[in-house]
């Protein structure tokens, strides 16, 4: 890991139905990361369709190794010499009508080296508001991590930061990511809250990217992209609407948590 402070970013987007619009949108956000130095950048979750009806995505569900939405991020990662974090994509699944919504990472090369298909399946219910992402997404099974300069990054989806296990179960991070498209009422209840346990409990930096405004389909999303760090403290933060938080990804501040309070040396579970 260096020891030098390195910059980091996460994109926060108002998604519309509409792929080439959310490619345009996220092209001009990644680009404006990388020209403040960013060399790691997260998308948020569903950046290339948020679709009138929960099953249009399935229409631009890509298989293998090819598609326009993998093409799209290869191209960003190279075209700016990033590490991209792709938010989440839909990908073909074995069961008919669903998909699965995945993370997929890209070297500054623009090679894809590692997957993670989101474990946790939203589902929500209050008065009129109501969500069930398992009627048209399959949940994954493995844990997502990969090596990167600035050490073990740990990767998870929205959903998933409600299940600290899952965490538990990457290892010890340096960073961990969490795209995201939060509704706008558990976001204001429990979103900030969340991120900076997940980060004071495992004593890294969390970086989020979410979906963060009005969608044509009606739905709110309630955006606070932000960059945690090990202590908690919020290090950078964008309420809502369209654009980019950028912070220090700092290896020495790091080490000092650790050090000054070595609670991961005192687990006993």
């Amino acid at each position: 890991m260096s020891a030098e402070p390195v910059k980091i970013a996460a994109v926060q987007m108002v998604s519309t139905p509409i792929v080439e619009e959310n490619f345009a949108a996220a092209r001009r956000l990644v680009a404006d990361a990388a020209r403040q130095g960013a060399q790691f950048v997260l998308l948020p979750e569903y950046w290339p369709i948020m679709g009138m009806k929960e099953s249009d995505k399935l229409a631009h569900a890509e298989q293998g190794e090819a598609g326009p939405i993998q093409a799209c991020m290869s191209d960003m990662a190279r075209e700016n010499g990033v590490w991209l974090i792709g938010g989440t994509l839909p990908m073909a699944a074995d069961e008919p009508d669903k998909v699965l919504n995945t993370t997929l990472v890209y070297n500054p090369q623009g090679e894809c080296v590692v997957r993670y298909d989101k474990i946790h399946l939203f589902s929500f219910t209050k008065g009129e508001e109501s969500y069930d992402e398992a009627r048209t997404i399959v949940h994954g099974k493995r844990v997502g991590t990969f090596d990167a300069p600035i050490g073990r990054v740990g990767l998870s989806v929205c959903y998933d930061l409600r299940f600290p296990e899952l965490y538990r179960a990457m290892g010890e991070c340096s960073l961990i990511v969490v795209p995201a498209a939060f509704t706008y009422t558990t976001g204001r209840a429990h979103w900030e809250i969340l991120l900076r346990a997940r980060a004071i409990e495992n004593q890294c930096y969390v970086l989020a990217a979410a979906q963060g405004g009005h969608h044509p389909n009606g739905r709110r999303t309630w955006g606070h992209s932000m960059l945690v760090d090990p202590w908690g403290d919020i290090k950078a933060v964008l309420p809502e609407g369209e654009g980019v938080v950028v912070g220090d990804f700092d290896p020495s501040h790091l080490l000092r948590v650790r050090e000054s309070l070595p609670a991961l040396k005192h687990r006993k579970l």
